[in-house]
């Protein structure tokens, strides 16, 4: 039987014919043992190269991740900002109620005393003076208009979380309904011990599915002012 050649032998031995060609080449065909060494050096350079790209993808992905947490921790902050701010002017306005309706109160009494001051000061000194009474509801004129409606700038929403636990929070009423659920979504985490499900929102009664459309209409327009109570369920992804 004729010896095989080094070629033939590499082929017996499993290695596929163009690699073991090319191995010969390289090699000088120096024998099967220098090919062979050629051959195992190639697949361990590509298991070393496999090795650090799939070290690279994970420090990407970890990268990615903490980035992502950085942007969910600043748009929590940017929350609670506004939270305050809200609840900030929330009191200033109320204050400046409070003092506006005290200044009606006090002209109104000053205009009281000028009337009587006017009505009893010219009939002398012998004129009994009439006893001093305190100003009493002023009747609404038949002829007046009704009042206006009022209009709202505030709206307060109550969310009942799937747990039977619920969340109530002060929003703007030209704001959009994406505002609230996102109140939802970073509000849960820490109600519920975290996960980022979607949700789906649906109104009280009557039983409405809000859908992505009415995520970018103000709550005024959705009819959720001056306040209202939305349901929370988990949306199936798509």
């Amino acid at each position: 039987m004729a010896e095989l050649t080094a070629l033939e032998s590499l082929i017996e031995m499993g290695f596929p014919r163009g690699r073991a060609e090319k191995a010969l080449a390289l090699t000088g065909n120096q024998g099967i043992e220098a090919a062979m060494d050629w051959m195992l050096e190639l697949v361990a350079q590509k298991q070393r190269e496999r090795e650090e790209r799939e070290e690279r993808e994970a420090l990407e992905r970890e990268r990615q991740r903490r980035r992502q947490g950085q942007e969910l921790s600043a748009a929590r902050q940017r929350l609670q900002e506004d939270e305050m701010r809200r609840a900030a002017e929330e009191r200033r306005r109320e204050k400046a109620e409070e003092l506006a309706a005290r200044q009606r109160v006090r002209e109104k009494i000053e205009r009281d005393k000028a009337e009587r001051a006017k009505k009893y000061g010219g009939h002398g000194g012998s004129q009994p003076c009439p006893p001093t009474t305190e100003p009493g509801p002023v009747p609404s004129s038949p002829g007046k208009e009704p009042p206006t409606k009022r209009e709202y700038d505030q709206c307060r929403i109550q969310v009942r979380l799937p747990d039977g636990s619920s969340l109530t929070q002060t929003f703007r009423a030209r704001e959009q309904l994406a505002a609230v659920r996102l109140y939802v979504e970073l509000h849960r985490g820490e109600e519920l011990g975290g996960g980022q499900d979607p949700v789906q929102l649906l109104s009280g009664f009557p039983r409405r599915a809000f859908s992505e459309a009415d995520m970018e209409r103000p709550l005024q327009e959705l009819g959720l002012v001056p306040s209202a109570v939305l349901i929370v369920a988990k949306k199936c992804p798509g």
